[in-house]
């Protein structure tokens, strides 16, 4: 459904490189994640496949359509809610969607069941200005308008930023049951914890593509024993790991520290204990974890 082939894109006349030569497929009905951090390429390669950007060199297909030739036909069968928000603040809930329907020459009655289970939660609102609502709802309204088409492609880029922790589940929930309809889905996002909520993702920083596989394979393919380490002074604790000369990487992960042996010896689990505890650390807490994507994205990014 959707194809790139060493897509590059430029700014300031060629001296910044925000895409790098991107080639991904995305299958029919996928829930595909471009994982990746701010000013990794990812807006830049959503705007390009929705046809507002034009690439410097490469191709991009949607469902065969040509990116730059067949623009307008594409513009009909894709639907994009960007990072920020942009529909109409002065507008209600309801006349945005219905401004967003006429657009396409499609109406809310044919395709409300399309958006019926996010707009039910937007109806008690729906004479409210769109500018009044709160973040989440403004990410349901935007979703629906989005939608409000039918497309084939939905291109979500950073749907969930800055929004809470329970409007940020109840909108994958909503992406999963999108999915049921056949919609394909792509959706960019910096939080690493959504990327096993994908089928697919592709981990890109600075314009290049680091791996492309499914959460699961990605996380197999980590190649080392991975544990996990504090001790009641966290600060000091990174840099003495980081000074041991048999410690492969170690960064610091919410309230432990994520380390490697070099070679994998595991073995030294317990020399480390003891030349922490030489070092005046105490309560030490070591213990083998899995991995996460954003153990793996970081490893990736050191090779």
């Amino acid at each position: 459904m959707v194809v790139l082939e060493n897509i590059t894109k430029t700014y300031l006349k060629g001296t910044v490189r925000a895409v790098n030569e991107v080639s991904f497929e995305v299958g029919e009905g996928e829930l595909f994640g471009l994982i990746g951090p701010d000013g990794a390429g990812k807006t830049s390669i959503f705007r390009m496949l929705t046809t507002l950007l034009l690439p410097d060199s490469g191709t991009g297909r949607i469902n065969g359509l040509d990116v730059v030739r067949d623009y307008k036909a594409i513009r009909r069968k894709v639907g994009y809610m960007p990072g920020r928000f942009s529909l109409y603040p002065d507008l209600s809930v309801e006349e945005n969607l219905q401004f967003f329907a006429t657009i396409f020459n499609a109406s809310v009655k044919e395709n409300y069941d399309l958006i019926r289970d996010i707009y039910v939660q937007l109806e008690p609102f729906k004479d409210r200005r769109a500018g009044k609502l709160s973040g989440g709802m403004k990410q349901k309204l935007a979703l629906c308008c989005a939608l409000i088409h039918r497309p084939d492609v939905l291109f979500l880029d950073e749907p969930t930023t800055g929004v809470d922790v329970v409007s940020r589940r109840e909108f994958w929930e909503m992406l999963r049951r999108l999915k049921q309809q056949g919609i394909t889905i792509l959706v960019s996002t910096p939080y690493m914890d959504e990327a096993t909520l994908c089928e697919r993702i592709a981990l890109i920083q600075n314009g290049r593509i680091l791996s492309i596989d499914t959460p699961g394979n990605i996380i197999g393919q980590f190649p080392e024993r991975l544990f996990a380490i504090r001790s009641d002074d966290m600060g000091k604790l990174l840099s003495d790991i980081r000074d041991l000369p048999f410690i492969s990487s170690c960064h610091a992960f919410g309230t432990y520290h994520h380390i490697t042996f070099r070679g994998g010896d595991i073995s030294l689990q317990q020399q480390l204990t003891g030349l922490l505890m030489e070092k005046q650390h105490t309560n030490i807490e070591c213990r083998s974890v899995t991995p996460t994507i954003e153990d793996c994205f970081i490893r990736l990014m050191e090779n």
